[in-house]
């Protein structure tokens, strides 16, 4: 089975925790194929990832180098970053036919392998439901300048199952980027938004267990096994996160000592991030002093 990430140097520190989980709790590590796209890595995280990755016997490791700013310089950032774009590229760099897409911000409890035989039913790809358009934060572009219904299913695409054989017939790569051009300054959600604009409601559904939001104040919000994603900020590995976000134990049961002595410090990007997500710090501590009142 074909997992595939595309990361920065930003998001190592997730990506640890998210690989461990991931093959701690898969059935077979051996039988996934692991390719991870690359924006501005260097040789040590390259290396640091393939020693994580051998340890669970994984024979088919494939990092890509690629260069987001060269295929989506002209998109919205997030803070200046086109890495998440990357997922769009998919269909030239893996051959098979399908491949389960993960963002580095979550951890995997439940056994991906599951996923093995999934019928697309003819859709190019599957995801959890997210709820209707009208709830998203892009829904005014994606209702008034595309026309889209506002009852309409939408998708987070942090967790996704791309149907490639169907991407490269119709070659949907290229449909994203048309569209993202032509849209660029009004991609709200970045790749979200172009995919959700792209499909229109028309996505084969993965179980709600495969993609289930935690945000910073709510406790856990499941018992049983699924894939927990830390949506918004700050996450748990945020400067202040292990006291704002109440996964941080969670994540940290992931956290080994090689991954925790490489990536969990901070530095200057952590302190400039930590800047931009200030507000999300202040809406999280009134949540909580509201929730203990």
């Amino acid at each position: 089975m074909n997992i595939a990430f595309n990361i920065n140097r930003l998001a190592m520190v997730g990506l640890g925790v998210t690989l461990n989980s991931l093959l701690k709790n898969c059935s077979d590590p051996q039988k996934l194929n692991i390719y991870i796209l690359c924006a501005d890595l260097n040789h040590d995280d390259k290396e640091n990832i393939y020693k994580l990755l051998k340890r669970y016997g994984l024979i088919k490791i494939e990092l890509i180098d690629f260069n987001a700013k060269e295929h989506f310089g002209t998109f919205s950032s997030l803070q200046g970053d086109l890495t998440n774009y990357g997922r769009l590229l998919l269909q030239d760099y893996i051959l098979d036919e399908k491949v389960l897409y993960l963002d580095a911000d979550l951890v995997v409890e439940l056994d991906v392998l599951s996923l093995e035989n999934f019928d697309f039913q003819g859709k190019a790809i599957a995801a959890v439901n997210a709820g209707e358009l009208r709830f998203a934060l892009d829904y005014s572009f994606l209702n008034n300048d595309i026309g889209l219904d506002l009852d309409l299913p939408v998708f987070n695409s942090g967790i996704v199952l791309f149907n490639l054989k169907m991407w490269r017939e119709k070659d949907i790569k290229s449909q994203c980027l048309t569209f993202g051009q032509k849209y660029s300054t009004k991609l709200i959600s970045h790749d979200q938004t172009i995919l959700n604009a792209l499909f229109a409601g028309n996505f084969a559904y993965l179980p709600d267990e495969f993609n289930l939001p935690w945000y910073a104040h709510i406790n856990k919000p499941v018992s049983k096994k699924a894939i927990l994603h830390f949506v918004g900020s700050p996450k748990p590995w945020d400067l202040f996160g292990r006291y704002f976000h109440k996964g941080f134990s969670v994540w940290k049961s992931y956290l080994d000592t090689f991954w925790k002595k490489a990536y969990y410090n901070y530095n200057y990007n952590d302190f400039l991030r930590a800047w931009h997500i200030r507000r999300s710090y202040a809406r999280t501590l009134m949540v909580k002093i509201k929730s203990n009142n």
